[in-house]
């Protein structure tokens, strides 16, 4: 990819493209924490108060196998 693209080493990725990522030896993970931060500020809604998420955060999403082929 080097040999295509213009890259240079400039230590661990810690931010790129609004998502924050956070290397560990259990693997790579990623997160939007700073950006929801940045879009709380920008419309003075630090202060407001949380609500639950509406949907289950624990389902793991598989392949429809059965499902239509899209193209």
């Amino acid at each position: 990819m080097q040999g295509e693209l213009e890259m240079s080493m400039m230590g661990e990725l810690t931010y790129f493209t609004g998502l924050q990522v956070k290397q560990l030896k259990h693997g790579t993970f990623l997160s939007q924490s700073k950006y929801c931060f940045n879009l709380l500020k920008k419309f003075k809604m630090e202060d407001c108060k949380e609500a639950v998420t509406p949907i289950p955060t624990n389902c793991l999403m598989d392949a429809d196998e059965t499902g239509q082929q899209v193209d």
